[in-house]
């Protein structure tokens, strides 16, 4: 009898222990949601949200070099952030450099100030300078960047300058994953101008459209060459006074050139 009497008293006990010890973590558990480190969307002494944690990234889609006709020609488009998921400050400059007049043809630099409006867009405002042969033009930008359904990339602002003349420009593209290295990227550009403004050789209405398809085999991240194939077509009065100046206001060219991202 003494001996089943110990036998029950040992079992009892090793059913008790883990009751005991859940016991014993509730009742260190904290009893309010104050206590968690992070409750809500607010942020307690001691401790940061990762999400407003500054972060830096620098990026050209575009860093190439094509020949048309005798003559060599570059371009770049590039842009640069500093801030959080929430608010950034962004840095944005493309340009067109034409062999054919030793001229940079197109030359602009943004700064921005974007803020988060939904999951995948911000909304962004700041100033434009241009710094090309024919303008030195300043402009008031405000337009929206990010990730629209089907993961393409957007990017449109609108413009005002210095003398009111409003414009636009509108870019989208995609990144097709051939292999996890292999990437083509299709690209839309898109500029149009409400105002003639016939001392930049500009005719109201769309001015013009850029259409590129770009291979990239990514060596890393950072570091991607490619080539590329574009066509890019002047529309309207802006063609008109391409032909005057004996431009040809359609070109199709092959490019060669280099993505880097830092």
């Amino acid at each position: 009898m003494k001996t089943l009497l110990a036998s029950l008293a040992v079992g009892l006990g090793l059913l008790a222990s883990p009751a005991l010890q859940v016991t014993a973590q509730a009742q260190n558990a904290p009893l309010f949601a104050q206590d968690v480190p992070y409750s809500g969307l607010r942020s307690l002494p001691g401790s940061d949200f990762p999400d407003q944690a500054p972060f830096s990234s620098m990026r050209f889609d575009k860093l190439e070099w094509n020949r048309q006709g005798r003559f060599d020609s570059a371009r770049w488009d590039m842009e640069a952030f500093y801030g959080s998921d929430y608010d950034k400050l962004f840095l944005k400059s493309e340009g067109f450099y034409s062999g054919r007049s030793n001229k940079f043809d197109e030359a602009q630099m943004q700064v921005l100030y974007s803020h988060l409006i939904s999951y995948f867009f911000d909304l962004q405002i700041g100033i434009r300078q241009d710094f090309s042969a024919l303008s030195r033009r300043t402009y008031a930008a405000i337009g929206i960047e990010g990730l629209a359904p089907g993961l393409f990339e957007v990017d449109a602002t609108a413009y005002v300058s210095q003398k009111g003349e409003i414009s636009g420009s509108f870019t989208t593209w995609y990144d097709l994953l051939i292999t996890n290295r292999l990437v083509l990227q299709p690209r839309v550009d898109v500029r149009l101008q409400l105002q003639r403004i016939p001392e930049l050789q500009l005719g109201s209405g769309f001015t013009d459209l850029e259409l590129g398809a770009r291979l990239r085999y990514e060596f890393t991240r950072e570091i991607a060459p490619y080539i590329g194939v574009t066509w890019d077509r002047r529309l309207g009065e802006t063609a008109t006074f391409a032909k005057r100046n004996d431009e040809r206001p359609s070109s199709v060219y092959f490019v060669g050139g280099v993505r880097l991202l830092w």
